[in-house]
């Protein structure tokens, strides 16, 4: 291959891992890594762990992955110029024999520099093409691959345009972003308008792509692709909430859908690889199965992030997909990629209303739940946090693993169900989202429970807002709150809702008020059903930190008035 540097092939051999030119294989190979973050630590830990120096770089100096590296290149990864000037430095002198990234944006870097460097990979042209969703969807429908109709627009373009061609609903997506950012279904010309907007703002070129909706159950499939041949390392169902978002609630592995219908999925992302050009290397799909068939929703040219191959395939399999692409990274066969286990794997993400946190409780409990492997947080104490708009906004991230399915996502919607963000009481992100409704744009997320039993609803009719007193505040019951069986983003009931909320801060439900003591009665269930126990506990906060303040002023008003007086 040759080099834009100018290096010649002699140049480029491999070293003895000493730092001397040899005309075999380093025995300790030198893996540079591509991003620090959370995602990419298996990569990392695996590479550590087979004896290979890795070097790691990142534009964040504080990234968890880099006191695990041996080296750490303090870089931003969109700056493949500058990575590549230092890797082909690195090479120059024997000490870099692959380059890697898994979870991020940034497999075209890996391309650019790996060809920089004269290292396997596949062309900076081939990874681009599985990076750009237009030119992703011009290279598989030309290769008559099922995949969405779609118009492709720039900044300055009249988003309406692409209705000449397409039918409501669509799909407004930035072209070259990850994680849903940007990302939008539409129902209407003015919403069209809105997202156009955003997709553009969160696009480094500026460039967005409409596509027709794509309706069905959905997959994510990690795979490694050795000399052409492509092995799927799994399929995990997706479980996506928050219309008109696409946020990724969670994925269970394997997937429960019929093997008939992965089988036709799996020969449609085969088909989409091959179009792609990707011939060595990872390669991941997100495929959506339609009543047209399955149709390609992404591929890209590396492992998945969102902790499916670095935790739920490896948990679920007992293969290390993980270690396999490194392989391929360095020039080394893959290693065996047969399942060793048959078991399941949840993952589960941890959603905030908004504000401000104050405090995160329960992750001891979390973790003590069987079947629970990781708690992840991404948030910590006095973050600003909202309703997700996407897959990089959640709070965090619990992981289980059993022999069968219900046990591992009951282990998950347990787990996720005992860690609560705590927020800071009276903040205006909070109570601007408990006074909003779902379809408002500044009360963006569905609302947690809809009541549904008659008796509730009109205990609630006839329920005051509050009751002023002293004390408390205690809770206006409702007459059969068991009757509600629906479930909030957090896995709870109702009743176990209301549970969680009188545990938790040791307010009491009563049928009728007591005298001369606070009662909340429609402005709590209002906003346990706009939010869940979180907003349970906010307004319960609220009102005792709003009554405190209130007893602190009449406390200091009487002092004040005693020594007006010249009492004590």
């Amino acid at each position: 291959m040759s080099s834009r540097c100018g290096i010649d092939d002699t140049t480029l051999r491999p070293t003895d891992g000493n730092g001397s030119k040899s005309s075999g294989r380093a025995a300790r190979p030198v893996v540079l890594i591509l991003g620090g973050g959370i995602m990419q630590t298996p990569a990392i830990r695996l590479a550590k762990r087979a004896g290979w120096t890795v070097i790691v770089a990142d534009s964040n100096p504080e990234a968890p992955g880099i006191r695990l590296a041996d080296e750490f290149e303090h870089i931003d990864l969109a700056d493949r110029f500058a990575l590549a000037a230092v890797a082909v430095e690195r090479r120059r002198s024997g000490r870099l024999d692959g380059v890697f990234t898994a979870g991020t944006d940034f497999s075209t870097t890996v391309a650019w520099v790996a060809a920089e460097c004269g290292l396997p990979g596949i062309p900076y042209e081939t990874a681009l093409a599985a990076t750009d969703k237009i030119l992703m969807r011009r290279t598989l429908t030309r290769a008559g691959v099922p995949c969405p109709e779609y118009v492709g627009l720039s900044r300055g373009d009249d988003p309406r345009s692409s209705l000449r061609r397409l039918r409501l609903p669509v799909v407004v997506k930035p072209v070259d972003n990850m994680g849903s950012r940007g990302v939008r279904r539409v129902d209407s010309p003015q919403e069209l308008e809105e997202a156009f907007d955003r997709a553009v703002g969160l696009s480094r070129s500026g460039r967005v792509i409409v596509e027709a909706f794509m309706d069905g159950p959905e997959i994510s499939v990690d795979a490694i692709v050795h000399q052409g041949r492509v092995t799927i390392c799994g399929a995990a169902d997706r479980h996506i909430g928050f219309a008109p978002y696409f946020v990724e609630l969670g994925h269970t592995m394997p997937s429960a859908l019929p093997t008939s219908l992965l089988r036709r999925a799996a020969d449609v992302f085969r088909r989409g690889v091959a179009a792609l050009g990707i011939d060595n290397g990872a390669a991941k799909g997100d495929i959506k199965l339609t009543s047209s068939g399955p149709m390609i929703g992404e591929i890209a040219a590396r492992l998945s992030g969102g902790f499916m191959s670095g935790w739920t395939y490896p948990y679920a399999s007992g293969v290390e997909v993980t270690q396999a692409a490194l392989n391929l990274a360095v020039g080394l066969p893959p290693g065996p990629l047969e399942p060793m286990a048959h078991r399941v794997s949840a993952e589960r993400a941890l959603i905030s209303i908004p504000g401000e946190i104050d405090d995160i409780v329960g992750c001891e409990d979390a973790v003590s739940v069987r079947d629970t492997r990781d708690l992840f947080l991404l948030s910590e104490r006095g973050d600003r946090v909202h309703m997700p708009t996407n897959n990089v906004e959640k709070c965090g991230n619990v992981v289980t693993c059993a022999d069968t399915r219900e046990e591992a996502v009951a282990a998950a919607d347990t787990a996720v169900g005992r860690v609560l963000f705590r927020l800071v009481p009276g903040h205006p992100d909070t109570e601007s989202f408990l006074r909003s409704r779902p379809s408002e744009a500044s009360g963006h997320g569905p609302n947690a429970y809809s009541l549904e039993n008659a008796a509730n609803l009109a205990a609630l009719s006839a329920m005051p807002e509050r009751i002023t007193g002293s004390g408390g505040p205690d809770i206006l019951e409702l007459p059969c709150i068991e009757a509600e069986l629906e479930k909030d983003w957090t896995h709870l009931r109702l009743k176990e809702a209301v549970d969680r909320i009188a545990a938790m801060t040791g307010a009491r439900f009563v049928d009728r008020p007591t005298a001369r003591r606070a009662c909340l009665g429609r402005v709590f269930w209002r906003a346990l059903l706009r939010g869940g126990v979180q907003a349970g506990v906010y307004v319960i906060d609220t009102e005792r930190s709003e009554n405190s303040r209130s007893e602190r002023s009449r406390q200091d008003y009487a002092v004040t008035a005693r020594a007006r007086s010249g009492g004590a």
